[in-house]
């Protein structure tokens, strides 16, 4: 494994990197919705000097290669692109020194200035890495994406990818190096029914009613101590009105676990809690039906792994202390590439919190650490792959 003490990373200018971070903060990018975005992304490669950049549009992914000095196999680098803010959401942004604040502004915007700072400077050193890099800003990470983005981006590469370093922007407190992926499944579940009046047609069977009753019995999911599990009922709605019997409704259903099977043992009692509900509504002149829209398969990586171990090291060698650093578990763009027996872990780069809110905040004034980890990991993940190291 590459000496990373050896492996210099460039000085970053942090005052310029907080006024690109609000450049791309600025630029709208819902889930779906991230084309804006998209091109202003590959605007800056393009500026920076990288000569490969195009625009995916089945992502829509911001996709670029960094020459090595082996051809061959090498190593994808990302950020996800989108946010969880829908269209319209007032996007204004406050400055104070290097602390930040708007919606977004820590996931994801930070990650993909890193990825466009990561760019800027490799074009600056002008020097190949060991092995290519391919560097994505992929679309669709958020929500009910299902990592849509991450998919096309390693179908597309196929067998030219050897391992994958993910870039998220905002951590708390300790340096996490995410290792292992936290799997999930959702479910969309819907109700119809006649509906009618509440007073002139009641007893006729309400779409809210029966799904209510679902959501009641799938509040009582059976979990298990080990591995931990959880679930939530993110969203409920349907109707018209208080005096109008429902003809739809919907909820949304998210399952997480640390293990497939355990996964899978969840999924398999949610679908049959719903059959049986399904033929109670029949039954009634309603109906009951459901869909999977999100599947984030479970994986990971021992602590041993090369990769995790350069990660770790590359934070060392920035002056990170052992007791600052965190080994963690957590959904992620790298949930795919681990799914598939891919190396990946996902970094971060800065002091951030309250994600997913309006007044979601960074503070850059730690960009320069998590910066230079990038730059050392990406450096050595290379020169691992060139050598062919591909297995712990």
């Amino acid at each position: 494994m590459t000496d990373l003490s050896t492996v210099s990373p460039p000085a970053w200018d942090l005052a310029a990197a907080a006024d690109l971070c609000l450049a791309v903060q600025s630029v709208p990018a819902p889930t779906f919705d991230e084309g804006r975005r998209a091109e202003f992304v590959a605007q800056q490669l393009r500026a920076a000097g990288l000569a490969d950049v195009a625009i995916d549009p089945a992502g829509p992914n911001v996709v670029a290669r960094w020459p090595g000095r082996r051809p061959g196999k090498g190593v994808l680098v990302s950020a996800h692109l989108d946010t969880v803010f829908p269209a319209g959401t007032p996007l204004d942004a406050q400055r104070t020194g290097l602390r930040l604040a708007a919606p977004g502004i820590g996931d994801n915007s930070l990650g993909v200035t890193g990825l466009i700072l990561l760019a800027q400077a490799l074009a600056r050193r002008g020097q190949p890495t060991a092995a290519p890099l391919w560097l994505v800003a992929n679309a669709a990470e958020e929500g009910l994406g299902d990592l849509k983005g991450m998919r096309r981006a390693v179908d597309a590469l196929g067998e030219g990818l050897a391992a994958c370093v993910v870039i998220e922007g905002s951590k708390q407190g300790a340096w996490p190096v995410t290792h292992l992926a936290l799997g999930s499944r959702r479910y969309r579940i819907h109700a119809q029914a006649p509906g009618g009046h509440s007073w002139g047609d009641f007893g006729k069977p309400s779409a809210l009613h029966l799904l209510v009753r679902l959501a009641a019995e799938l509040t009582a999911i059976p979990l298990p101590v080990r591995p931990r599990c959880s679930f939530n009922i993110g969203e409920l709605r349907g109707g018209t009105s208080v005096n109008s019997i429902a003809e739809q409704a919907e909820l949304l259903l998210d399952l997480r676990s640390e293990s497939p099977d355990a996964l899978s043992d969840l999924a398999a009692w949610v679908e049959a809690a719903c059959s049986r509900h399904q033929a109670a509504a029949t039954r009634q002149g309603g109906g009951i039906g459901w869909e999977r829209v999100g599947d984030r398969p479970a994986g990971g990586l021992p602590v041993q792994h090369p990769l995790v171990r350069m990660a770790v090291q590359a934070l060392k060698a920035g002056g990170v202390s052992p007791e600052r650093i965190a080994l963690r578990r957590s959904s992620t763009d790298a949930n795919l590439p681990l799914a598939r027996g891919l190396p990946a872990v996902t970094i971060h780069l800065a002091d951030g919190g309250d994600a997913h809110r309006l007044d979601e905040w960074v503070d850059l004034s730690d960009l320069g650490t998590g910066m230079d980890q990038l730059w050392r990991l990406v450096h050595a993940a290379a020169a691992w792959v060139a050598e062919g190291a591909l297995t712990p």
